[in-house]
């Protein structure tokens, strides 16, 4: 047996996604803080965004896009191994979401942890789900996105609770002969410790517990400075974008389908108009969710599905921005 028919890749064999029922529009948001439809969808390129019902939490909106996923693969639930999660709005500090959502699966011979990198959080544990296959001792693994953003959004700040809505997605990781060229080809994550000052959540953790005076502070909520975040988010995902392309050989107009995390249309298209990109490459659902942050990608991927816009053998480029700051590009070859 030759060396390439030994040597594996991962690939993603079926996504899915899942969004509370709840609608919350423009119209509705004007009730409460002072903005209008037509600022909010001239900014941002969002019209509307889910919202859980009261006690729905991560884990459950996990736990529904993971069996929507384990149908659509007829995956016995208790083949799954490993289960990662990507999220900054887990249920509890602990015990994590990961494990509560293997108990409401059912998946028992499965183990899983917690991924923290924000709106970076789906492509850092997609690129550490590769490699624990690629390791070849887990055949079936599971990436999920979700975030509850509602649950840390100041509702009487405008500039950053028209932005978030509540959802997630998952996918299935699976080996894959590396000699068919499909699955992950390649990706790049970075982080730059000096952007936390522009977008954090700063209270709940070790250095301020919760307190009488961080409540009154409202140090529980999102504190963002859009004007720095937009100009990293611009710059780094493009440039990260072009640099995984060039990596592996690749020019833009290879590209055929592009899936940007979905914090702002305004980025997105930055982004697109460097690459080059025509509108029918472009995965965009901001305009219906707003950003569901890790959970943006793996639901692009999930309606792209649906709608017939990937094919086996596509050339899928993934790339996101985040608070850290974060940021990644993921290369693959469409798998099914």
């Amino acid at each position: 047996m030759g060396l390439m028919s030994l040597l594996v890749r991962s690939a993603i064999t079926g996504v899915e996604r899942f969004y509370p029922e709840r609608v919350i529009t423009n119209d509705d948001l004007s009730k409460v803080v002072d903005t209008n439809d037509e600022w909010i969808q001239t900014r941002t390129g969002i019209k509307e965004r889910r919202r859980v019902k009261k006690g729905q939490a991560s884990s459950d909106l996990a736990a529904e896009a993971i069996e929507k996923l384990l149908r659509r693969t007829q995956t016995d639930v208790l083949d799954v191994d490993l289960i990662i999660v990507g999220t900054v709005t887990p249920d509890m500090m602990f015990p994590s979401t990961a494990c509560q959502i293997q108990k409401k699966i059912g998946a028992k011979n499965a183990w899983g942890f917690d991924l923290s990198a924000a709106c970076s959080g789906f492509l850092f544990s997609l690129g550490t789900g590769d490699q624990y296959v690629l390791g070849g001792k887990y055949k079936k693994v599971i990436v999920v996105g979700v975030d509850v953003m509602s649950s840390i959004v100041d509702p009487q700040d405008r500039n950053t609770c028209v932005l978030f809505g509540d959802g997630a997605a998952a996918v299935m990781l699976e080996q894959i002969p590396e000699g068919t060229q499909l699955g992950i080809l390649d990706f790049i994550h970075r982080t730059d410790g000096n952007g936390g000052e522009y977008l954090y959540m700063p209270a709940g953790g070790s250095l301020n517990p919760a307190s009488a005076e961080t409540l009154e502070k409202r140090m529980h909520y999102v504190h963002q400075e859009g004007k720095q975040v937009f100009k990293y988010a611009v710059n780094e995902m493009a440039n990260i974008s072009e640099e995984i392309l060039e990596k592996n050989g690749f020019k833009p107009e290879d590209v055929d389908l592009f899936v940007p995390h979905q914090a702002n249309l305004r980025i997105i298209e930055s982004c697109q108009k460097r690459l080059g990109l025509p509108d029918s490459k472009v995965m965009v659902n901001i305009g219906k969710y707003a950003n569901t942050t890790a959970a943006t990608i793996p639901s692009c991927l999930a309606m792209a599905v649906e709608d017939g816009r990937l094919k086996k053998g596509d050339l899928v480029l993934l790339a996101s921005f985040g608070a850290g700051f974060t940021w990644g590009a993921t290369l693959l070859r469409w798998a099914y």
